[in-house]
């Protein structure tokens, strides 16, 4: 059976932003609980020189919204990053799956050899439509779901590995 980059793409991040919606909630659960402002929680760090946790959210999004668009030949819609709560970022991750969602598999045909490029901060970025996707896309978004994760079990929530995998059957 053949796969499709559409494929390899949407249902992986959509579940992977299901997953991080989930992580998220728990998180706010037990803050609330803790009497942990949402605001301090929601600028906390791993370390002083990485992102907070409100960023590592955004980018996991505009990963996959960003991906979707450049593998289908069209322009990323824009996501302003000016989420300040918890429900801010629920709705960022679900105008993100249905974004992707709204993707059709036959917008991904040819993806995998389309020229990808953007810049960075680094610099000029050039890939194939597979490469990007297997080298910066998903790394980038695992990356930055995982530190979201982190930040959240560091500050003590009731997190654990099924959580982040989505739980058997999910």
């Amino acid at each position: 059976m053949v796969h499709s980059m559409h494929q390899f793409s949407v249902p992986v991040f959509v579940r992977a932003l299901r997953n991080l919606r989930g992580v998220l909630q728990i998180g706010e659960k037990f803050i609330v609980e803790k009497g942990i402002a949402p605001e301090v929680m929601l600028a906390t760090r791993l370390m002083p020189d990485m992102l907070p946790l409100v960023r590592q959210v955004q980018i996991a999004t505009d990963m996959a919204k960003n991906c979707c668009a450049r593998l289908t030949a069209t322009e990323p819609m824009p996501f302003p990053d000016d989420e300040k709560t918890f429900e801010d970022l629920y709705a960022r991750i679900d105008r993100c799956i249905d974004y992707i969602e709204g993707f059709a598999a036959d917008q991904f045909e040819d993806a995998a050899s389309r020229a990808i490029s953007f810049k960075t901060r680094a610099g000029d970025l050039n890939f194939d439509g597979f490469g990007y996707l297997t080298s910066f896309v998903l790394p980038n978004l695992f990356f930055h779901a995982s530190i979201a994760y982190a930040i959240l079990r560091e500050a003590g929530a009731p997190l654990g590995k099924n959580d982040f995998l989505g739980g058997a059957g999910r």
